[in-house]
């Protein structure tokens, strides 16, 4: 079964955003535990805490479908000593907020290496980063997202994630989302059918498919290899409508969270509508 939904607002307190995902017809849905655009935000309070968990359970959405995002002013790897170790800081705050919320991922950019480390550099602090968050929390995955290799973003390439992970000590708490438009930006062809089994055949032999944890799904208004980071809703892009039919039709995305981050959230319901109809 594909579980589907948008990422949602968590204005007001994070026990909104279910209410929210409920309202568009989701059956998975990914939020902000606080603010993206600040470093470190008030505590969560035991009310908000309760409230979320009970919002959850009113509206049928579990753990296993909920993919909340860390900020994004965090850099894993991060050049800089100072800006490192406040990354890491806020890196750990998220993961925290993540366990007592009862959840089990947080999903993340990796990283950048600002052209002022090498590549590998940059991508062994991204690993060592993700270590001490492990170290410190419970239960809690830290799933890598893959970019579209804007600017100085490391892991655009399945090479660059496999590489991280090799360095991750506990495999069982590390995973990877794949974001669709950020893997046809980087330069890997999901448009066709030949070229999408290439690309996950690809993912498994390099990666590894039981490291998948969730998808970002969306459609991309930039083109095949463009290294640009641009959205777009569903079937309105250059993906096209039979990416996504064949997408939805995939046993391999079962049973994971599926997150629509489309810049349109008047059409969230009619695409969460319309992908559940392709998968049937």
């Amino acid at each position: 079964m594909k579980y589907i939904g948008p990422h949602v607002s968590a204005t007001g307190g994070v026990e909104n955003a279910p209410l929210n995902a409920a309202s568009v017809g989701a059956t998975a849905f990914a939020l902000f535990t606080k603010n993206q655009r600040q470093w470190f935000s008030a505590p969560l309070t035991d009310k908000s805490i309760n409230a979320f968990k009970a919002n959850c359970a009113q509206v049928g959405i579990t753990a296993d479908h909920i993919l909340p995002h860390d900020s994004y002013l965090i850099n894993l790897g991060q050049p800089e000593a100072e800006a490192l170790e406040k990354s890491r800081n806020s890196f750990l705050d998220e993961m925290q907020r993540c366990e007592q919320l009862g959840l089990t991922m947080l999903n993340f950019h990796p990283g950048s290496h600002l052209k002022l480390i090498t590549l590998e550099q940059c991508l062994d602090r991204i690993a060592e980063s993700i270590n001490i968050a492990l170290d410190k929390t419970r239960g809690v995955t830290a799933v890598i997202e893959n970019t579209a290799g804007q600017g100085t973003n490391v892991g655009f390439s399945f090479q660059h994630i496999a590489h991280i992970i090799g360095k991750v000590e506990d495999k069982t708490r590390v995973g990877v989302c794949i974001d669709t438009c950020h893997t046809y930006s980087a330069g890997y062809d999901i448009k066709t059918e030949e070229g999408y089994a290439q690309t996950f055949k690809e993912f498994d032999e390099t990666i590894g498919a039981h490291y998948l944890r969730a998808i970002h799904l969306n459609d991309t208004k930039k083109a095949f290899a463009s290294r640009v980071d641009r959205h777009d809703s569903i079937g309105k892009g250059l993906l096209g409508i039979d990416f996504f039919k064949r997408f939805m039709q995939d046993p391999r995305f079962d049973n994971m969270p599926i997150i629509l981050e489309t810049p349109d959230e008047k059409l969230w319901t009619m695409e969460i509508s319309m992908l559940q109809d392709f998968a049937k």
